[in-house]
């Protein structure tokens, strides 16, 4: 048996396909602001307010994060134990599992109330007046970004090494890039003061197109590892 033979996983379990899929799904509770969080401003205001613990309705966007937060670290689990001896595919789940964890802090952390909403949560914000779990809040949503994108970053360079997962191969630069520039248009809307909130939209819906990108890919895995065992048993004329 040759190198390449001895390094190949045995195929990740079928049921990471659909948890993958319902991880992507509950990121994007974000979606129900306009039915459940009116007040909020979706131009300017920071998505973590919606889970601001004043906020009606926080439970429901704190689940959000905490269900695809669980979901995608068991989905990198699984991944991570078909993985072994593929060092940039167990590189780019255990990023992707650290990506989960870091948005069970963003749900476990939540913000105390709404600046753009509240020129008194503003003013105890500035002032450093506020919890432990507001000002470190700021510190999961970070890592949540850039764990996602090294995790793009690393699945898709082993999609395209060991020849697998054509989704991540296709998409998962080009997603991480976009994640990239996104995030460096956070910054400078920080300092500006304006369209922050219709900017860090889009780092989650990249986010979730990530995590979409992730599901499809180990749909046709599953589907790839089928085949063999569905071709029909050569004939003795064609042996």
């Amino acid at each position: 048996m040759d190198a390449p033979e001895r390094h190949r996983d045995q195929g990740v379990p079928a049921l990471a396909v659909p948890l993958a899929g319902l991880a992507a799904v509950a990121y994007n509770t974000f979606l129900l602001e306009h039915l459940l969080s009116p007040d909020i401003d979706v131009i300017n205001s920071y998505v973590s307010e919606l889970s601001a613990v004043d906020q009606p309705y926080h439970s429901v966007y704190s689940g959000g994060d905490f269900a695809t937060g669980v979901l995608t670290m068991i989905v990198a689990l699984l991944a991570l134990r078909a993985a072994r001896g593929l060092r940039w595919a167990v590189t780019g789940w255990i990023l992707l599992a650290l990506f989960g964890l870091c948005a069970i802090g963003d749900a476990v952390f939540p913000l105390d109330c709404a600046p753009s909403l509240e020129s008194g949560c503003a003013l105890r914000e500035r002032s450093g007046n506020v919890s432990f779990s507001h000002e470190f809040h700021a510190v999961t949503s970070s890592l949540v970004i850039a764990f996602g994108v090294a995790a793009l970053v690393a699945l898709a360079i082993a999609a395209r090494r060991y020849g697998r997962w054509p989704a991540l191969a296709r998409w998962g630069l080009p997603l991480a890039a976009v994640e990239t520039l996104l995030a460096l248009a956070t910054m400078a809307a920080m300092v500006e003061g304006r369209w922050l909130g219709i900017i860090q939209r889009g780092q989650i819906a990249v986010l979730v197109l990530g995590l979409l990108a992730v599901t499809w890919a180990l749909a046709q895995e599953r589907r790839a590892a089928r085949l063999p065992a569905e071709a029909p048993e050569p004939t003795k004329a064609a042996r």
